[in-house]
């Protein structure tokens, strides 16, 4: 065990910031901190629902809120790192803590005394002239009772214990398979003849990473800057669907790694939670406390962009098609392997533009300086890296975010390169909430943003495609949300929102890179110097809605496999890779594989909080449309309009039910117009 005085957890951090202090802690100061901070939690819930005095909104609710410091501090340097730079001591860690973090929830909600005081405080809300924050978490902290089990007779509420530490479980089993699973495939190649088609850039980095491998020729991996260019430009079709066939079959060979039965497990245990608390599958349970409100709203929304976007889909499939079989002379079936190399050489022809013609102009460097000062020009907010900021990798970065006026407002650490034991693809998160303490004072937020970017080479610095650029203003609209954060309170600040109401900040940033007047400023030759030329800025813009209909079908694809999962009403005991092919086919344009499988490695669904919530994507796109329609109307840099955004959107996080807040900004109800006039689908 871990003395008490040698634990960074257990201390003051004297850092900047109070930030944590990563080159402090060592692998073996998480448990013992872990164990303290539950104890810590638990006595702090006996000492509210104990209380002799009656329950008021300050003693038990705040009270209740500020609980668990030292939990919450150990889980925001913890989890982070397991995500972008976990180890098997990590992996085993998180294994052991998430039954005992399972139950010190239930620990709280499934609490009878505590939940007697909060429900006799929500009793008397009517009469105690709360304000609308107050309010909200009065109202919040009710309901998470209702949904935890509060309600159950004792029998249900065993029940319940153990569906939600299985649950947990099974989750980060999931996670960790996934991860193990991809990372042992490696392609590695040493005849230069299968390099074909590949631009110098990807094959360096290829070289790259073969040689710190300890390998000779290159090496391709699952990881996203080089699967995504691989099935893009190698000639060798073989190639390509071993590549293919590697991603879909993650967590789905049949040996210790495969995930089948653990998504029967989630879903069934999933079912019988909603079930046990009255609803009648997991969907309407998860539903009740979003945007869309039931599954009848989420298929309809799904419904009208499949109607509007399939034709368009499978006129971009037949051209994409018929280009393949002239250019091969042959009677070519386009397979899934197929559709980008194909796709993207058509692409190629009609807009002359493609992604090693602009990767020179979008250097890692300069694009994070242009991304920043969108952020410095529509908001009047700054960055400045601080080295004295402890980090847990020597390649992540730490900012400190002030105001126009000076005031500090945040640290962003940024995380740009795959590595191994970091997760996939690209997520913002943080690891420490904004609120105000007891005294009043401001607890400004300490924000993440992690990526998965081609690294740089002895040649070349990291140069990013125009999706990469893309993904990192996504994320960066994330961590603005969490930046101006101003609650009171640390459950209803930043990103704490409904969950389809928090893509509109991240994708309402993307709009920015289709507008040439900001194209223009971030997009820099890393050689030369020189600005990206007018006529490529304006090739971009012609080609951003290329292949719009497939793209969108193929988010429907995902948000109708979620729903089918978490729709169910008995328990499923069926073929997951049958049930997967049955749940999306009206929305798959590429023909489907026999055998490859998603839903195995389909973290959102079971390992990242998105169960029966990924058309949430696609909801808040048609959100994003509406409100960047007024920054068009008004000018895409236009101040008042920016500041509507920060005050009524951005600083308010979960206060205020999301659609108020949009009405306010907007003036309107969204409409889905917006969205097919940006896609081309209508016309103005």
């Amino acid at each position: 065990m871990v003395q008490a005085e040698s634990n960074p957890f257990f201390g003051k951090w004297n850092t900047p910031f109070e930030t944590v202090p990563f080159d402090k802690i060592k692998m073996e100061h998480y448990e013992p901190a872990f164990k303290k901070g539950i104890e810590e939690l638990k006595a702090e819930v006996d000492n509210i629902a104990n209380n002799p005095k009656p329950a008021t909104f300050e003693n038990t609710i705040v009270a209740l809120e500020r609980s668990g410091q030292l939990l919450n501090r150990v889980s925001g340097a913890f989890f982070n790192v397991l995500s972008a730079n976990a180890n098997d001591a990590m992996m085993e860690i998180s294994q052991r803590i998430s039954p005992d973090l399972t139950e010190s929830s239930n620990y709280i909600y499934l609490n009878e005394k505590l939940f007697a005081r909060v429900k006799a405080v929500y009793e008397q809300r009517t009469s105690l002239n709360l304000d609308k924050e107050d309010s909200k978490l009065l109202d919040e902290t009710y309901r998470a009772f209702q949904e935890r089990g509060a309600t159950l007779n004792e029998a249900d509420k065993a029940k319940y214990r153990e569906l939600t530490t299985e649950m947990s479980l099974l989750s980060l089993q999931f996670d960790q398979n996934a991860l193990k699973d991809q990372n042992r495939f490696e392609l590695v190649l040493t005849d230069e003849k299968d390099l074909s088609g590949l631009p110098e850039s990807i094959r360096e980095a290829a070289a790259h990473s073969a040689k710190e491998k300890g390998k000779s020729g290159w090496l391709f991996t699952l990881d996203a800057p080089s699967y995504v260019p691989f099935l893009r430009y190698a000639d060798s079709r073989e190639l390509r669907e071993k590549m293919y066939r590697a991603y879909m079959s993650v967590g789905n060979k049949g040996d210790e790694y495969d995930n089948k039965e653990i998504v029967r497990k989630l879903v069934n245990d999933r079912l019988a939670l909603a079930q046990l608390m009255g609803y009648p599958n997991y969907a309407a349970f998860e539903l009740s406390h979003k945007m869309a409100k039931n599954a009848d709203n989420v298929y309809n929304l799904l419904d009208q962009l499949l109607n509007a976007y399939k034709p368009v889909a499978i006129n971009e499939f037949n051209a994409v098609q018929g280009f393949a079989i002239g250019k091969e002379q042959t009677n070519i079936a386009i397979q899934p392997w197929d559709w980008n190399y194909y796709s993207e050489k058509l692409k190629d022809i009609r807009f002359k533009v493609n992604d090693e013609m602009t990767r020179p102009y979008f250097q890692l460097e300069n694009v994070k300086k242009g991304v920043f000062g969108l952020a410095t020009r529509l908001y009047g907010i700054t960055f400045k890296e601080n080295p004295k900021i402890p980090v847990y990798n020597e390649e992540v970065q730490a900012y400190e975010v002030h105001d126009a006026d000076g005031k500090f407002l945040a640290v962003l650490y940024t995380d740009f390169f795959p590595r191994e034991g970091k997760q996939s693809g690209a997520w913002m998160n943080g690891i420490k909430s904004q609120y105000h303490d007891e005294k009043g004072k401001d607890s400004r937020p300490q924000i993440i943003i992690v990526m998965n970017f081609t690294r740089p080479t002895a040649t070349k610095p990291a140069l990013l495609t125009f999706d990469e650029v893309e993904t990192l203003l996504h994320e960066f609209g994330h961590a603005l949300h969490g930046i101006f954060a101003e609650g009171k309170y640390a459950s209803l600040s930043g990103t704490n929102v409904y969950q389809d109401f928090v893509e509109l900040p991240s994708q309402i940033m993307e709009n920015w890179l289709t507008e040439k007047e900001y194209l223009d400023q971030i997009a820099i030759h890393y050689e030369t110097g020189e600005k990206i030329p007018q006529e490529l800025v304006q090739k971009l813009i012609d080609a951003s809605n290329y292949n719009t209909g497939y793209l969108c079908c193929r988010q429907v694809s995902f948000g109708l496999l979620d729903m089918a999962w978490h729709t169910i009403t008995q328990p499923f005991t069926g073929d997951v890779i049958a049930f997967e092919k049955e749940a999306w086919k009206k929305a798959v344009i590429v023909p489907d594989i026999p055998g490859t499988c998603m839903s195995t490695n389909f973290g959102h669904l079971f390992a990242g909080g998105y169960a029966a919530g990924y058309y949430g994507y696609k909801w808040a796109e048609v959100l994003d449309a509406d409100a960047f329609s007024l920054f068009k109307e008004k000018g895409i840099f236009n101040k008042e309009v920016a500041k509507s955004f920060h005050d009524n959107i951005l600083t308010k996080g979960g206060t205020e039910d999301p659609d108020v807040l949009y009405k306010r900004f907007r003036g309107q109800e969204p409409s889905i117009d917006a969205l097919l006039k940006r896609n081309g689908i209508i016309k103005d």
